[in-house]
């Protein structure tokens, strides 16, 4: 494998939920792009492939800030794109890792956009991987739909008022990274009679994985960044 990119989802946490192709890219290729929000922080999608394949990586930091300045966010994203296809236009294979699945909310897409419009002699693979919605509902082993059900997923920084709107035109809605957000959604939750529909899911594919059906039990507590709400209208079967 020389002088290509990979894009590489390497799951929710749980490092056997990797796929077959994502280990044996990891395997071989030269170089693993490791996106990260500050130098110094260690990156979960690392440490994901670090369990899975037994190897030492030779690693390229590429460093995206945690911000809304979209202007700031381009240059990054440039700055990546660039840095990666220097790479490859030397000969080298690259993976750029990430949690879940590449083209779901993740910063990928964006260094995907640019390779493929500004350098379009290097080749680039996507690889999918499980979204930490989907290893959410198997763990606690109830589904996302069914039947004629539809689902909405959105990331619970959106704010309050687009989360009632999903709730209110959707049969199921998932919110991503409700952390931040908990307590307000847990009140919404409540004045929409829907606190019973609703289960909260922390850290799943970790060994420290849980899930609490208890929402209002929860509020006032720190809330993990990997934290995900499940609002079914239908009501769970077993939970």
């Amino acid at each position: 494998m020389k002088g290509k990119i990979f894009g590489i989802g390497v799951g929710p946490g749980d490092p056997q939920l990797m796929t077959i192709k994502a280990c044996r890219i990891l395997e071989k290729v030269d170089i693993v792009c490791v996106p990260k929000s500050k130098h110094e922080k260690d990156s979960l999608a690392l440490s994901i492939a670090g369990r899975a394949v037994d190897r030492e990586f030779e690693t390229l930091e590429l460093l995206f800030p945690m911000t809304h300045d979209k202007e700031v966010l381009k240059r990054h994203w440039d700055e990546a794109a660039e840095r990666m296809a220097q790479q490859a236009r030397e000969g080298k294979s690259l993976a750029f890792i990430t949690i879940g699945d590449p083209m779901f909310y993740s910063t990928y897409a964006y260094i995907l956009e640019r390779i493929k419009r500004n350098y379009t002699d290097i080749e680039i693979e996507t690889v999918p991987g499980i979204t930490a919605f989907s290893a959410c509902s198997s763990f606690i082993n109830e589904p996302l739909t069914e039947a004629d059900e539809n689902l909405a997923v959105i990331p619970a920084a959106y704010g309050i008022p687009a989360i009632r709107e999903a709730l209110e035109t959707n049969d199921n809605v998932v919110l991503m990274k409700v952390n931040r957000l908990y307590d307000e959604v847990a009140v919404l939750l409540k004045e929409m009679n829907l606190l019973n529909n609703a289960v909260y899911i922390s850290r799943c594919g970790y060994e420290d994985q849980f899930y609490s059906t208890d929402i209002e039990g929860m509020t006032g507590r720190e809330k993990d960044y990997m934290s995900i709400m499940i609002i079914r209208k239908a009501g769970w079967k077993s939970l």
